[in-house]
């Protein structure tokens, strides 16, 4: 059929069409056929599109890059892993960045019921107040627990942010809700401020585990599966929900959204700014990567390994060489 030919060039007609790289409108499909000897008007052309199943749609996010030959397997080990730390009663958590946020009278994605005619009115540009600028809420969520702590920075996306993250959780609900807990599982995507391949990372968690006297078993998601983190589905999304279709003029009120944030299964959040300065450009140099307590997994330690605080093992290199299994 002539219109599908237009409407789906690459399946089914053909990919010279002219119609292949200009939006898909009633008005040019019309045009396109009535060039073509078939006279049709916008209006037909519309109603012929809905009998053939067709629909105005958006596009989805579901691609996230080529799928590494071991992703199933370390779907298996993290899994694994985490059964086994909780059956011990020991902390898993997944942790992550969300999106950095806008902070002031800006436009905020979804709707909020507001009485007719009166919507809430915000700003026409989304340009960065200097005085606000943006917040950058990283989070910690406790499998387990079902539980969430998020640190909403005013700076920068750092390891060492991330790092200052999981100490302030700790501190305040990690060691009271584990108080007999000497390990910590983390699970982490590979990218951003908590990537694998990043030196600060490493370093950053090496200071988290002398400062908690934890040993720290870290699992990385392989590349391009980072929606699979727990922390994604089972806390971020409900953040968003909570504040749709509100902006966020101050994070004073960042803060308390986050903070109430719950769902009927009984998520719960805690939320509390970090004011503090974590500039990046930051270098490790071989010396301090040296001293950092790490032991990797013999399956891809790029991606697992083991973080020992610093007082469990004064004389470290006897187990420079050795790995964890």
């Amino acid at each position: 059929m002539a219109l599908e030919a237009l409407v789906d060039p690459v399946t089914r007609g053909d990919p010279t069409s002219p119609l292949r790289w200009t939006a898909k409108s009633t008005r040019q499909l019309a045009r396109a056929l009535n060039e073509q000897g078939h006279p049709v008007s916008h209006q037909k052309v519309a109603e012929l599109l809905v009998a053939q199943g067709y629909s105005l749609q958006g596009l989805r996010k579901t691609k996230e890059g080529g799928s590494h030959p071991d992703r199933d397997a370390q779907f298996a080990h993290i899994n694994q892993q985490a059964q086994h730390f909780m059956a011990a009663r020991q902390p898993v958590v997944s942790v992550d960045c969300k999106k950095k946020e806008l902070v002031g009278a800006f436009k905020n994605g979804g709707r909020e019921w507001q009485r007719k005619g009166q919507p809430e009115t915000v700003s026409v540009y989304d340009f960065v107040d200097p005085k606000q600028g943006k917040a950058i809420p990283y989070g910690v969520y406790d499998l387990a627990a079902n539980a969430g702590w998020v640190s909403v920075g005013v700076d920068h996306d750092t390891a060492e942010f991330a790092g200052e993250t999981r100490s302030r959780w700790w501190q305040q609900v990690g060691q009271p809700l584990y108080p007999t807990a000497s390990d910590l599982m983390i699970t982490a995507d590979c990218g951003g401020s908590n990537s694998n391949r990043a030196r600060l990372w490493k370093v950053a968690l090496q200071k988290v585990a002398d400062t908690t006297g934890l040993r720290l078993w870290v699992c990385h998601f392989p590349p391009g599966t980072s929606k699979w983190n727990k922390i994604e589905h089972r806390m971020f999304c409900h953040i968003t929900q909570n504040w749709r279709g509100r902006p966020l003029v101050s994070y004073e009120v960042i803060v308390q959204l986050l903070g109430a944030t719950t769902t009927r299964t009984g998520l719960r959040i805690q939320a509390e700014l970090d004011p503090g300065s974590y500039p990046t450009g930051k270098r490790v140099s071989d010396q301090e990567l040296r001293q950092v307590r790490w032991l990797e997994h013999s399956s891809h330690g790029e991606w697992n390994y083991l973080i020992l605080p610093r007082n469990q093992w004064p004389d470290w290199s006897p187990l420079r060489e050795a790995v964890v299994s």
